[in-house]
């Protein structure tokens, strides 16, 4: 009987299992799978031996007569699940040899992603020491017996992925309640790590495959929208692709790279998968950084085209006659759609029709350049990342498997695409997930944005401390109420704003962490793992080290490593040094990492002073002044810089827009954090505006220049990571 049904699996649904020698391990085990449909078991049931039992509710066993049949059997451990006898019984099931499966979730997903886990399933593990399998049932969602929202298909391709058996950390002598938690965590981390390997290996390989596979399932979803109102659908996008890349062939004829100057527009992300479709790289670059700097980016990069618009440039007010002069084509949007005859666009779209596989012709392979984004330079002259499209992929899967962001969500991104917070997870995410984003131009709109947020009732928001700080001066207490996840990275989240958002607008920040040499995200707060204070814990498939620096007690400099780790620098002297690292990443901050993994970043190592031979955050010292003026109102802004001290070493400056703000405000401030005297700045400087990067971090390198201060202060051996 159990073959008929594995061939009646295999014929309907495609069905495979991989890995299934881990699942021959003598009990007491534990199976632990993800849970998306009420038919899951059978795809499980399948593929054990006929000792297995699954673990059922026994009230849900008489619903029916067709529950009873399927739920009491010599297959199954009927339970009460709300008897405190429960999981008792299960014990003794598993010290007896047994083997169990167990849906540790309790409830079948409503999301897709992992749900909560049952606690109980710690305390199994502690109490009887047994092995755990985990399994991801790939597919199972878009059955039409699975409450997930998306797609339904009638017989989809469903997989079952087994684990090798894995057995729990030891704990030591510790209390049950401590125990039950830490194992539940462990085995919540081994089912989010062992989805995003399985997706990393039997998923799309690159970019474009990925955004092509789900434009084929849902070709008239709407996934694109900017502020002319024009949608896209995934068939306009892949379309307009393929249409523009042939208009596009003998424009960027010359080099692999080709550079892009574009705003948060639907043509940006069209031109992207269009110069894919050409295996051409693109180029992102930074319009916000002045001509000077994009020229030098530019010549890095090795660019003989730079796509754009004529209108862009003039609205931006950019004059690129220098990139002219240095022999750099310009190629403007609005000639090449006007070479584009309607019959080319017709005979695509037919093409796309009847054969949407046909999209991609020359798809580029995973470990090869996807794009290249410059690094924001605030504390130096900007540096080319190359990022693979496994780094980009790599990052979004990492993404997906620690939330339960949707194919329903909608997505509001003003971040630059030219930033690779913006680019990876507000526009390469949805398009490979399925959400619809809404490109708006500009974070700086401080009345805007909220009101275009609240107008397209966006679910999903991803944004920066000091951009939250100006919408919350300006929005209206409902234009935030859609919101469901409000992420924020790139600069460290002040409390003052953080609190503001919940107070106000009860829309809790979670914060994260990232670099762009990483794709950019390498740690995050969700709201199932949330941690107040910190950058959430590391994603799935990444790995860290500290390496300790003096004056620092707790913490270190960290080292990550990962598949969202990029491919190397177009500097020569810095790629060089990241090569030697063999795969890790240097990222420059101190940090310290918890007992549950948490991070927790004390500050910048070129942003630590060494004040009468001790160490100083000045990041620190910003939070702390950040969140002590309240009366001044959030426009106030503060940031520290250092100037060399004969005696001391180095001294620290606020400078701040305020006026008003006196020295002994500045000092009070300071000792109510609990700071030493050290962190405590001796001179205050009034400028009319702090100087920002596009990305809205504070440019700690022009602000130094405009003190006329040196821009990189003497530093201890060991401050300057020598």
């Amino acid at each position: 009987m159990k073959s008929f049904f594995r061939f009646l699996l295999q014929v309907l649904f495609h069905f495979r299992a991989h890995d299934l020698d881990a699942l021959k391990t003598p009990g007491p085990v534990l199976l632990v799978p993800n849970h998306l449909s009420w038919i899951d078991w059978l795809f499980l049931w399948v593929c054990l031996d006929e000792d297995w039992k699954f673990v059922t509710s026994s009230i849900s066993a008489q619903t029916s007569w067709l529950h009873r049949k399927l739920m009491i059997n010599h297959y199954t451990l009927p339970i009460d699940t709300s008897s405190p006898y429960a999981v008792k019984r299960m014990a003794e099931f598993l010290k007896g040899g047994g083997r169990l499966v167990l849906f540790a979730e309790g409830r079948l997903s409503r999301t897709g992603a992992l749900m909560t886990l049952f606690d109980g399933t710690g305390f199994l593990i502690f109490k009887t020491k047994a092995k755990v399998i985990t399994a991801y049932l790939r597919g199972a969602g878009c059955l039409p017996l699975s409450p997930n929202p998306g797609r339904k298909k009638w017989f989809p391709r469903v997989t079952a992925h087994f684990s090798a058996t894995l057995a729990s950390p030891r704990l030591g002598d510790i209390s049950t309640g401590r125990a039950r938690t830490l194992l539940t965590n462990w085995l919540r981390d081994q089912m989010v790590r062992q989805q995003f390997e399985v997706e990393m290996a039997f998923g799309a390989p690159n970019v474009f495959s990925a955004v092509a596979e789900i434009a084929r399932k849902r070709p008239g979803h709407i996934i694109l929208e900017d502020t002319t109102l024009q949608a896209l659908t995934y068939r306009k996008l892949m379309v307009g692709a393929d249409v523009l890349a042939y208009a596009l062939r003998g424009r960027v004829a010359n080099g692999e790279r080709v550079g892009l100057l574009l705003p948060n527009i639907n043509a940006t992300p069209v031109v992207i998968l269009a110069l894919w479709s050409l295996g051409k790289v693109p180029a992102l670059l930074n319009f916000s950084s002045g001509t000077p700097t994009m020229l030098a980016c530019a010549e890095l990069a090795g660019l003989k085209h730079i796509v754009t618009s004529r209108a862009f440039l003039e609205r931006a007010r950019l004059n690129l006659d220098d990139f002219v002069k240095a022999g750099i084509r310009l190629v403007y949007l609005e000639d090449v759609r006007a070479g584009i005859t309607g019959s080319r666009k017709f005979f695509t779209l037919l093409r796309h029709i009847f054969t949407p596989e046909s999209a991609i012709r020359n798809p580029p392979s995973a470990g090869s350049a996807a794009v290249i984004v410059f690094t924001s330079g605030s504390e130096g002259v900007p540096k080319g990342v190359e990022l693979t499209h496994r780094n980009i992929l790599a990052n979004i899967r990492q993404m997906l498997a620690v939330t339960d962001i949707t194919n329903s969500d909608r997505l509001f991104n003003c971040l630059p695409l030219f930033h690779s917070f913006g680019l990876t997870a507000g526009v390469f995410l949805p398009l490979v997930r399925g959400s619809s984003v809404f490109l708006y131009p500009s974070p700086l709109h401080y009345r805007n944005v909220p009101a275009a947020l609240y107008e397209h009732d966006c679910t999903v928001f991803v944004s920066t401390n000091t951009f939250l700080n100006g919408y919350a001066r300006k929005a209206h207490s409902y234009d935030f109420r859609s919101i469901r996840y409000l992420f924020a990275a790139a600069e460290k989240l002040q409390e003052a704003t953080a609190l503001a958002w919940s107070q106000k607008y009860g829309v809790r920040v979670l914060e994260g962490y990232g670099a762009t040499e990483c794709a950019p995200c390498v740690s995050v707060n969700t709201p199932l793992e949330p941690r107040y204070g910190s950058v959430g814990r590391l994603l799935p498939g990444m790995e860290c080290k500290l390496e300790p620096v003096e004056g620092v007690a707790e913490g270190g400099r960290l080292f990550v490593r990962g598949p969202n780790v990029m491919k190397g620098y177009l500097n020569a002297e810095a790629n060089a040094k990241f090569q030697e690292l063999g795969g890790w990443y240097d990222t420059g901050d101190i940090v310290s990492v918890d007992t549950e993994g948490y991070l927790h970043i004390l500050g910048r190592m070129k942003r630590f002073a060494k004040v009468s031979g001790e160490m100083v955050s000045l990041a620190v010292v910003e939070d702390a002044l950040a969140e002590a003026f309240p009366h001044y109102g959030l426009h106030c802004q503060i940031a520290v810089i250092t100037r060399p001290e004969v005696n001391k070493g180095e001294t620290l400056i606020a400078v701040t827009n305020e006026p008003k703000l006196t020295l002994d405000e500045i000092r009070e401030a300071v000792k109510a954090k609990g700071l030493t005297n050290l962190s405590v700045p001796h001179e205050i400087k009034v400028v009319k505006e702090i100087p920002k990067l596009g990305t809205g971090k504070v440019n700690h390198r022009e602000l130094q220049a405009l003190m006329k201060l040196p821009p990189n202060p003497p530093t201890s051996p060991a401050l300057s990571g020598k």
